[in-house]
């Protein structure tokens, strides 16, 4: 079973599984909590340092499309083609190297001390990605929805299937589609799991109306 879990996909279902057994409608939290959309955090600008295309992923990113939740590090995807640019622009605008990450990518020391890692991509839908961001509040580039989900549907964590459950489960149904489409397109494997997320997130959220 534990070889079995080293692989990303076979961990997600196996989560889903005992997920499935034991969801019960609700959350614990109300249902104006789970509607809320807040970007009260401070991000680093980054922008202002760096011109080449990059987006916000990770826990920032779901601030726009599920309640804001408490996370230290900044992470941004970029096109593993554009990584030499990329850093050297971070260089100069004052960024310190940490050092490399797990997967493609590497890890940085922010001027104001902030840490962020960068995620390097070569996936076919980075660069539509990058020119299709959702923004948030204070202008910086997030990565929209589909691909934010293609994303954590591919890293197999339970943190990271947890967010997709919030985010879709509180979603409208056009949203859904447009994320149904962009798995259908890159991720087809996906597809069956991605309706049982999407399924446990509304128990969370549509199960908590009839409270």
């Amino acid at each position: 079973m534990a070889s079995d879990l080293a692989d990303p996909t076979a961990r997600r279902r196996f989560y889903l599984m005992l997920i499935r057994k034991r969801a019960r409608p609700g959350s614990g939290s109300s249902l104006e909590m789970l509607r809320r959309r807040t970007w009260r955090l401070p991000v680093f600008p980054l922008e202002s340092i760096v011109q080449t295309p990059f987006v916000i992923v990770g826990g920032v990113a779901t601030r726009l499309y599920a309640p804001e939740r408490m996370t230290e590090d900044l992470d941004v995807l970029i096109a593993a083609e554009d990584a030499g640019r990329f850093y050297a622009e971070l260089q100069q605008g004052g960024g310190q190297r940490q050092g490399r990450l797990t997967i493609p990518g590497s890890h940085w020391r922010l001027p104001d001390g902030s840490l962020l890692d960068v995620l390097e991509s070569e996936e076919p839908w980075v660069r539509e990605a990058l020119t299709n961001p959702a923004f948030a509040p204070d202008g910086l580039p997030v990565i929209s929805l589909p691909y934010l989900i293609l994303l954590k549907m591919r890293s197999g964590r339970i943190t990271d299937l947890a967010d997709v459950s919030r985010m879709l489960g509180g979603a409208e149904e056009d949203a859904l589609d447009q994320v149904r489409a962009a798995v259908r397109a890159y991720q087809p494997g996906d597809l069956e799991d991605l309706e049982s997320v999407i399924q446990l997130g509304r128990l969370e959220y549509e199960e908590r109306q009839e409270q």
